[in-house]
C-alpha cells in the first residue's frame, strides 16, 4: 500500500486531501480502488498492471472512450488519467454490481438493454475492434510462446471461417461498443443502468456486444432471445441468429486471452481454467444441432 499512497498522492484530483481507501473486487487486469476523501469525494482509481499491449489494450484509447461513454449517459466521468502512473480516475457510481442471476429479473434486463442501447448511440469510439483480428493476433502470441491450449482447439478452424463468411455475407454498421460487457461490469442503482471498464472498447458490430454479455453471463436460449428483444426495437430472426453466433465468437475469441494471462499475468487467478470454460462453451456450440441453421439465417440478413 506505500506504493500507491505514494501514487496516489501524486494526484492532482486528491492532492492535500484526507482519504480513506478500499479495495474494489474484481478486476483481471487492474487492481482498483475506491477513494473516499473527508470533503465528499467518492472515487476509482484504476492501477493498471502487466503487459497491456500483450492483450491488445490501449490505455490511451480507453481514457479517450471512457470519456465518450460517460458522454453517452452510461459511464462513469473521468476525473484524471496519469499515463505515466498506469492510473485512470473515474467518479464512483453508486448501485448494485449484477451478477449472472439478475438478468433474470425482466425489469434489470431491460434496464441493462437500454443502457447499451445508449451507448451505442453515443459519440464514435477511438478504434476499432474485430474479434477475428484480435483472435489471429492472441493465436500468433499462444504460438509464439509456446503456451498449452485444450486439446482440440484447433479442430474447429474450418466451422471458424464459415462463421467469418457468414457474419461477412450481411454486414452490418458498427457503433461503439463495450465488447467486455459480463455481469459485473454493469451498475444499477434500481432506476438506471451504468455500463464501466472500457479496456477493450472500439467500433464493432452491435451482435457482438449483445451475444459477449449472453454467454459470459450463461444466458440459455430463450434469455438470449429475451435479451435481443430487450435491445432491438422490432426483433428479427436474423438479430437473433446473430447475437448466437456473435456469443460463439465471444466465447472462443477470449478462450485465448486467458490461456495467455495464465502464463503472464501478476494475479492469483486460474487463468487457464476460465479460458477453458469458454473454448468448452464454444466447442459445445460448433457440434452442436444448431450453428448451420444459425450462419443461414445470419447470411439472410
Amino acid at each position: 500500500m506505500s506504493q500507491l499512497d505514494s501514487d496516489l498522492d501524486r494526484l492532482a484530483c486528491l492532492a492535500g486531501r484526507s482519504r480513506h481507501v478500499t479495495d474494489l473486487p474484481g478486476g483481471l487486469t487492474n487492481h482498483n480502488v475506491r477513494v473516499r476523501t473527508d470533503d465528499g469525494g467518492d472515487y476509482v482509481v484504476r492501477c493498471s498492471h502487466g503487459d497491456a499491449g500483450l492483450l491488445g489494450i490501449d490505455r490511451d484509447a480507453e481514457h479517450h472512450n471512457t470519456v465518450r461513454a460517460a458522454r453517452a449517459g452510461v459511464g462513469a466521468q473521468v476525473v484524471e488519467y496519469r499515463p505515466d502512473l498506469q492510473m485512470l480516475v473515474i467518479e464512483f457510481l453508486p448501485g448494485d454490481v449484477l451478477t449472472d442471476d439478475s438478468f433474470a429479473d425482466p425489469d434489470v434486463l431491460a434496464r441493462a438493454a437500454g443502457a447499451v442501447r445508449r451507448l451505442h448511440g453515443g459519440p464514435r469510439f477511438d478504434g476499432d475492434f474485430d474479434m477475428f483480428a484480435r483472435r489471429a493476433s492472441y493465436l500468433a502470441t499462444v504460438v509464439s510462446r509456446g503456451l498449452p491450449l485444450p486439446r482440440g482447439y484447433d479442430d474447429f478452424e474450418d466451422a471458424w471461417s464459415d462463421v467469418r463468411r457468414a457474419l461477412e455475407a450481411a454486414p452490418r454498421p458498427t457503433v461503439p461498443c463495450n465488447n467486455d460487457l459480463l455481469a459485473a461490469n454493469f451498475i444499477d442503482d434500481g432506476g438506471r443502468t451504468w455500463l464501466i471498464d472500457y479496456e477493450y472498447s472500439g467500433n464493432n458490430d452491435a451482435a457482438f456486444e449483445l451475444g459477449n454479455t449472453a454467454t459470459e453471463c450463461g444466458f440459455d436460449v430463450a434469455r438470449t432471445e429475451a435479451w435481443a428483444e430487450a435491445y432491438f426495437d422490432d426483433v428479427t430472426r436474423a438479430d437473433v441468429a446473430r447475437v448466437r453466433v456473435q456469443a460463439l465468437c465471444s466465447a472462443y475469441g477470449w478462450s485465448l486471452w486467458g490461456f495467455i494471462q495464465a502464463a503472464v499475468s501478476p494475479f492469483e487467478f486460474d487463468f487457464y481454467d476460465w479460458g477453458l470454460v469458454r473454448f468448452e462453451k464454444a466447442a459445445a456450440v460448433f457440434r452442436g444441432p444448431d450453428l448451420a441453421n444459425l450462419l443461414t439465417e445470419v447470411a439472410r440478413g
